[in-house]
């Protein structure tokens, strides 16, 4: 399987809104692809930066990623720096349990969760 990444509906509703590109996207997962993880929360669960457009990624979005190296990344929930430090412990936890869901999805499964609108795969250079 060659590398796939989506977002959740509601982190596509947040990169709308704060018009994150697709390949700002792509920019923080080949990141980690190459080791550059801004944290790594364990569990497949990691947390990346997003540049804000036109400006750098330390003024820019925090993302908490569901990261398999080479195969998915989903992105689940983000964040401006500036509205928000960091997430709770609690809110760890969940990204954790619902990282052991997700990585363990079968193909099948997650085409499912395409089309009904729960994930949208992230299209390369788009």
């Amino acid at each position: 399987m060659s590398l796939k990444v989506f977002k959740n509906a509601w982190f596509g509703r947040f990169a709308r809104k704060e018009k994150i590109s697709a390949d700002a996207l792509w920019d923080a997962v080949e990141r980690a692809e190459n080791g550059h993880i801004d944290a790594d929360l364990g569990g497949g669960v990691i947390k990346q930066r997003i540049a804000r457009p036109g400006e750098g990624k330390s003024k820019g979005y925090r993302s908490i990623v569901i990261f398999c190296k080479g195969e998915l990344s989903f992105f689940v929930y983000g964040f401006s720096k500036s509205e928000l430090g960091n997430i709770r412990e609690d809110e760890e936890e969940q990204f954790k349990k619902m990282a052991r869901h997700v990585l363990s999805l079968t193909e099948a499964r997650l085409n499912e969760l395409v089309a009904n609108g729960q994930f949208e795969e992230v299209a390369k250079n788009a």
